[in-house]
């Protein structure tokens, strides 16, 4: 699983396109980070609010970039760009639909210097429909979708914002797949250059098989009501002794069979998939005084070698410390900050991208690979149309 070879250019600033183009780069691309010439991603100085720590959110997921800094809505800015992008594989924008056209460096102006290459537009929306410019960030396309309004226990819960930017990241995590898949589709000849228009909303919809065979049927999907969302007592999440959480995700036959062995309960290994209202409303009765009875502690070390489908609760610390995560080789503990890694195992996988650029610290370097000469470094720099890092 190897990309070396293949240039990517990167417009996105923030976090669902710099997460596309660091899988991108942790798996061998080469990635060309496009920042303006004032003050660059803004992500570089947003800090994470924990105390102890130094890190950007910039640095989480820009390592072992090239940064180049240029004036696109200058002539010189442009040009410079079209000469990067005429050797490009890839450009990923992370724009409002519209604000690339006006910068003049849209999917058919590049298309002009470099008819193969992969232009991939990430957004909110998409670039279609009555919402295609729109402003919204990840809780937005969390609610849109459907998926706040099952974070809620009940229909008279609170809808629960995510632990985690999931639209950001799986609207990332899409378009690093999308821009791979037409890589492989154009080296099989299958297509040439292509345009990728990746909506962080259809991304969060598409997540939604679980309940959308029932919505599009004509009903509505409640939460605390379905399979997935709380309405099997053996399916659920319940309080322990020390006011911490396990979870318990039992529906298969023998994985409940195996818990209430361990448990001391055969009592109940026949309620399982009963669909009677008052049996579920026992049994869940049962399971909550049952793990209210010990710590969380003790039911993860009396479940740890068991397959009765058992975990306890875990906060992001102790989920990252755990001997599971440290053998899987996930966190890079080697630069300041760690960061977590390319999240797949490969028997050939390229080494850990590595080093954070500064703004614009590559751009002399890599225009001249592209061929400017002397001269035209400084005529770039003293038009003001480039920035040339330390």
């Amino acid at each position: 699983m190897r990309l070396d070879g293949v240039r990517v250019l990167d417009l996105t600033r923030y976090l669902p396109g710099p997460y596309t183009t660091q899988l991108l780069a942790d798996a061998g691309a080469e990635v060309v980070k496009i920042e303006d010439t004032a003050t660059g991603d803004p992500a570089r100085w947003m800090s994470f609010e924990s105390e102890g720590s130094d890190g950007t959110l910039f640095e989480a997921v820009n390592r072992g970039k090239r940064s180049v800094a240029l004036d696109l809505k200058s002539d010189a800015g442009r040009e410079a760009f079209f000469e990067l992008a005429s050797d490009a594989d890839v450009l990923i924008e992370g724009f409002r639909p519209g604000v690339t056209e006006r910068l003049g460096v849209d999917d058919d102006s590049v298309r002009e210097h470099n008819p193969g290459i992969v232009y991939c537009s990430l957004s909110g929306y998409g670039q279609t429909g009555p919402y295609r410019t729109r402003a919204g960030h990840d809780l937005n396309y969390a609610a849109f979708s459907g998926l706040l309004d099952m974070t809620r226990a009940d229909e008279s819960a609170t809808p629960q914002i995510p632990g985690v930017p999931v639209g950001d990241m799986a609207g990332g995590l899409f378009a690093a797949f999308s821009i791979v898949g037409a890589l492989c589709s154009r080296a099989l000849g299958n297509t040439g250059g292509e345009y990728l228009d990746i909506a962080m909303t259809d991304v969060l919809l598409s997540f939604s098989q679980a309940l959308a065979p029932d919505a599009l049927a004509g009903e509505t999907p409640r939460p605390g009501e379905t399979a997935l969302t709380g309405e099997l007592p053996w399916y659920g999440i319940y309080e322990t002794s020390d006011g911490k959480f396990v979870s318990i995700a039992a529906l298969e036959p023998p994985f409940w069979k195996e818990f209430c062995e361990t448990v001391g309960r055969e009592d109940l290994v026949e309620t399982h998939m009963t669909d009677d209202e008052a049996t579920r409303a026992a049994l869940r009765e049962e399971l909550t005084e049952l793990f209210a009875a010990r710590t969380r502690d003790e039911w993860a070390e009396m479940f740890a070698d068991s397959d009765a489908t058992i975990e306890p609760v875990r906060t992001l610390p102790e989920a990252l410390d755990h001997p599971q995560t440290d053998s899987r080789g996930l966190i890079e503990r080697t630069q300041w900050p760690q960061r977590i890694g390319f999240p797949a195992r490969s028997s050939d996988h390229a080494d850990p991208a590595a080093g954070v650029p500064g703004h614009g610290t590559q751009t002399e370097a890599v225009l001249r690979e592209a061929g400017y000469t002397d001269r035209d470094i400084v005529e770039l720099r003293e038009s003001e149309a480039a920035v040339f890092g330390e």
